[in-house]
């Protein structure tokens, strides 16, 4: 029989859950090896139920949190939880069996009380390694799964305590850097680890049968807050177009994001009919990757202050043609599927921008460039593997300008300090600076990127290139300009430049230098409404020219100060240029340069 629920005993139980998984996540950042979990921060942790459902999530990655939710539902199908033992972990990253791409590895483990499985730790690490191709298992000219590493189907890694070492084996002989990613797969068990212990103490207070109905309990409140989240959202269909520039192998194609965002009362519809179909290169997703970016973007519209879990994916359906790059089928290649990943979500806001035009920002950088480099070091003789975790502009927002140089959205990585970098690896950082101009102009200007090189000291590096934008810009809303394309720049040490494209494999040697300009973000408002004191401010800390000031913000400036009549004069001559602000949403955005 069920048992009343108490308020205050209902929200201490949410926070503990939530500070639970936190600390998961603080111990898996603590405990890995791999630069790109220990300093870029990929890898997340949550809390299931016994059934598979999200109950608690770290402060973590988006687009992991909502990913692993196929994963655990495909655990609970295969390993039934009373089934499961003490001692007992799962694993896999087979996109098309419960994973999004291999180089994410999950592993779960059953919080078991009394010979029970009540709860389930989950952790997913983006490992440095998964073998491939390519060093660092993103190769962008992969033109099936095959190319892209080490698949591995839901197994146990570990049963009832022991080790399964033929896995573990067939792992490490197939990696190029087999301490590392051993090492990252410990960080992942030390974090299921605190979890177990930390809902093992919170049933020890409350029951097993306690924890279990205030869980089921979080998630009904969850739903019911969302819905009346969504209620609030007039009804109707709001549709946007984005595109990607292309595949990584048809290089002249752009890739279509369609999106048509119908809410109906307290549901929400996601039709991503007309959206292009899979395609050659390693950008295409399954519907774990896409679905990811609808809960996000489900959860950045509604109430911040609403329990994380998966009651609030209740009210969302989606359609995703199978054959799609949003619904892969197998073998499709897929391990830049992130790309598509926040293009969905540039397009989910784009569309739903006119309903909720106090809440939606301008687009952000759309995925500003990610890189995997390897070789051997000449002088120690060990293989290395690495990562470029590049930043850009958010786009402007309601009332705010867009923060500079930062990961956003789905994304919740940070840049790869320089010391770390040069420190461990054969890299030289020449230089790293916010991009003049690089923000799109509004009266909440977007974000800047950045510009950076990195220079190759010895030996031979291949790097695996993973931009976006280069043909197509982060769009402005309400009148806001558009933000900068991105691009990059290949030196050959004699001083030759090689033409590059948004995604490519390139192998570098030594003195061989990579320049890269990442995108900004779009601006919001119109920007000759912008406050002149607000442009000099920029132009005095070297975000914006004096040039642009007057271009796009017609606001002169002399001798370090705002000329106010030369300034009424272009705003008055820069609108009756311009007209009316038309902005069409059913548009795929321009660049601009």
């Amino acid at each position: 029989m069920s048992r009343q629920i108490d308020p205050i005993a209902l929200e201490v139980i949410r926070n503990k859950l939530d500070d639970i998984a936190d600390e998961m996540e603080i111990t898996l950042l603590k405990s890995s090896h791999s630069t790109i979990v220990k300093e870029a921060l990929d890898a997340s942790a949550a809390i299931f139920d016994a059934r598979g459902q999200q109950i608690a999530q770290a402060t973590a990655s988006p687009i992991h949190l909502g990913m692993i939710i196929p994963a655990v539902e495909r655990f609970v199908e295969l390993f039934p939880p009373e089934e499961m033992r003490e001692g007992d972990v799962f694993v896999l990253n087979d996109p098309f069996d419960g994973g999004t791409h291999l180089p994410d590895l999950v592993c779960t483990v059953p919080v078991i009380v009394d010979g029970q499985t009540i709860a389930l730790a989950t952790a997913i690490t983006h490992h440095q390694e998964m073998g491939g191709s390519a060093p660092g298992s993103t190769p962008m000219d992969a033109t099936d799964i095959f190319q892209e590493g080490l698949r591995i189907p839901p197994l146990k890694l570990y049963s009832r305590g022991e080790p399964n070492e033929t896995l573990f084996a067939m792992l490490e002989r197939n990696v190029r850097i087999p301490a590392t990613v051993r090492g990252d797969i410990d960080g992942q068990l030390a974090a299921t680890a605190a979890g177990v212990r930390g809902v093992k103490l919170l049933a020890e207070r409350y029951g097993v049968d306690g924890v279990q109905e205030y869980m089921a309990e979080l998630l009904d409140r969850a739903e019911a807050l969302t819905r009346s989240a969504i209620a609030a959202i007039p009804d109707g269909t709001y549709r946007f177009v984005d595109y990607l520039d292309h595949d990584g192998i048809d290089l002249d194609q752009r890739v279509r994001i369609e999106v048509a965002v119908t809410i109906d009362g307290s549901d929400i519809l996601v039709d991503m009919e007309g959206t292009a179909a899979q395609v050659k290169g390693p950008i295409n997703c399954v519907v774990a990757s896409t679905m990811s970016a609808i809960y996000y973007v489900v959860r950045v519209i509604t109430d911040a202050a609403i329990p994380n879990n998966a009651g609030c994916y209740r009210p969302v359906r989606a359609n995703l043609p199978l054959g799609s790059i949003v619904n892969a089928r197998p073998p499709a290649a897929c391990n830049a599927r992130a790309l598509v990943v926040r293009r969905t979500v540039d397009a989910m806001l784009g569309a739903l921008a006119s309903a909720l035009p106090d809440r939606v920002p301008a687009a952000s950088n759309g995925h500003p460039l990610v890189m995997s480099m390897g070789g051997v070091d000449p002088v120690t003789g060990r293989s290395f593997v690495t990562a470029e975790v590049g930043t850009g502009g958010m786009g402007g927002r309601p009332g705010k300008d867009g923060v500079d140089v930062i990961q956003t959205d789905t994304s919740n990585a940070q840049n790869i300090p320089i010391e770390a970098l040069e420190l461990e690896y054969p890299l030289r950082v020449g230089s790293y600076r916010l991009r003049r101009d690089s923000g799109g102009p509004g009266r909440y200007r977007g974000g800047m990127g950045l510009e950076k090189t990195i220079q190759v000291l010895r030996g031979d590096v291949r790097f695996s290139h993973r931009g976006e934008r280069h043909s197509t810009a982060p769009w402005g809303v309400f009148g806001g300009g558009a933000g900068k394309t991105s691009r990059s720049q290949l030196i050959r040490a004699d001083g030759s430049e090689v033409p590059m494209r948004s995604k490519a494999e390139l192998e570098l040697g030594p003195g061989d230098e990579l320049r890269m300009w990442t995108t900004g973000g779009g601006g919001y408002g119109d920007p000759l409404e912008r406050d002149p004191a607000s442009v000099l401010e920029d132009v005095l800390d070297g975000k914006i020219s004096v040039e642009a000031a007057e271009a796009d913000y017609g606001v002169v400036i002399v001798d370090e100060a705002v000329d106010a009549q030369a300034t009424e004069t272009q705003r008055a001559a820069g609108v009756a240029r311009r007209g009316p602000i038309d902005w069409t949403y059913d548009r795929g955005p321009l660049g601009r340069e």
